[in-house]
């Protein structure tokens, strides 16, 4: 019923259904940081200590490192809902395309009701929950296609992909709106609390609620067991269908969301710049030892799976290699990731 599934023997779903049993804290938050987060950290911490041993003075600073959390901030949202659809062994293509049409929808919401960029916070709030709504309804759309009327996943986000972009360059006739709200941009863009950005803040409440949901809820098991055996978890009482609509809905929600802070970062639509997000954030997802096949996951891995390619580009900024090694790179540990899951998988299977 989900999207992506490998021959072999599935890992059984019924625990997952079974009524929750209390965890030992290290239990819980080694399930909420997922058994391949470590991994990942290491190679992230290794990058990071020859990126510093090299360029100490430029790269291992304060300023640099609040840069990379800033300009990742916006695609952490991004992937945590990817996490989700990837862990029920599925995919979205179209996140992307839903956070361009979520910021289009939600700066022509403020335009509409106020019209200028001295707008107050009602008409902000109203806009950016048009945004939100925008970004529910796709990923809704996506998952009544693949749960009801069974199309996979990979075929209807990429249709959809197509239509959120498309209807957002029909909306503005292909060219960028800018008039956004002063009080939007100066705060969440690029306002701080407490001394830390706004978009790191909101991006670290997104991980830490979604960690602890995928990691210790019923709904995160439920997504799980979908992941490793889709009929297995229907036999134990699953309603797979729903669970998988909840889950797109929740990706497109969360791309809304992305829609509406880069509105706000950048003070403007983003119609050409996104259309890249869709596979930065399944490449982070998978970096962060998520497995493409399936049940197994967590959204702190892929928060460090975000920050891989950001270390890399900054990296070879400031030892002024050309950014075309940056994409060799990912795509090399990309490669490695998922060779390393095909055989934890592999194992498994042979106990």
């Amino acid at each position: 019923m989900s999207g992506i599934q490998t021959s072999g023997s599935p890992r059984p779903a019924a625990e997952s259904a079974a009524p929750p049993a209390r965890l030992a804290p290290a239990a819980l938050w080694q399930r909420v940081r997922g058994e391949n987060a470590l991994w990942t950290f290491l190679v992230l911490a290794a990058l990071v200590a020859v990126f510093s041993a090299l360029r100490p003075n430029a790269f291992a600073t304060t300023f640099e490192f609040r840069s990379i959390a800033v300009e990742s901030a916006i695609l952490v949202v991004l992937a945590v809902g990817q996490t989700y659809v990837i862990v029920t062994a599925g995919i979205d293509l179209s996140v992307g395309s839903v956070l361009i049409f979520s910021g289009v929808v939600a700066v022509r919401t403020m335009n509409v009701l106020d019209g200028g960029p001295q707008a107050g916070w009602g008409v902000i709030a109203a806009g950016s929950a048009a945004g939100l709504l925008a970004g529910l309804g796709w990923g809704a759309l996506n998952g009544v296609l693949i749960s009801k009327a069974k199309v996979p996943p990979l075929i209807v986000t990429l249709g959809t992909l197509g239509m959120a972009l498309g209807f957002a360059q029909i909306i503005t006739h292909g060219v960028d709106i800018g008039n956004v709200p002063a009080a939007l941009a100066n705060s969440v863009g690029s306002g701080t609390v407490a001394g830390i950005p706004w978009l790191i803040v909101i991006a670290v409440a997104v991980v830490a609620i979604a960690a602890f949901a995928l990691g210790a809820t019923r709904f995160g098991r439920y997504t799980r067991a979908i992941g490793s055996n889709d009929e297995a978890a229907a036999r134990a009482g699953i309603r797979v269908d729903r669970h998988l609509i909840k889950v797109y809905a929740l990706s497109g929600l969360l791309a809304g969301l992305a829609g509406v802070l880069n509105l706000a970062h950048f003070s403007s639509t983003t119609l050409t710049s996104g259309t890249q997000d869709n596979l930065n954030a399944i490449a982070a997802v998978v970096l962060g030892g998520t497995s493409l096949f399936g049940g197994t996951g967590s959204v702190i891995g892929t928060v460090i799976g975000v920050f891989i390619p950001a270390v890399l580009q900054s990296g070879f900024t400031i030892l002024q290699v050309q950014s075309f090694w940056q994409t060799v790179a990912v795509g090399a540990v990309l490669i490695a990731a998922v060779y390393a899951d095909q055989l934890r998988r592999r194992r498994r299977q042979r106990r």
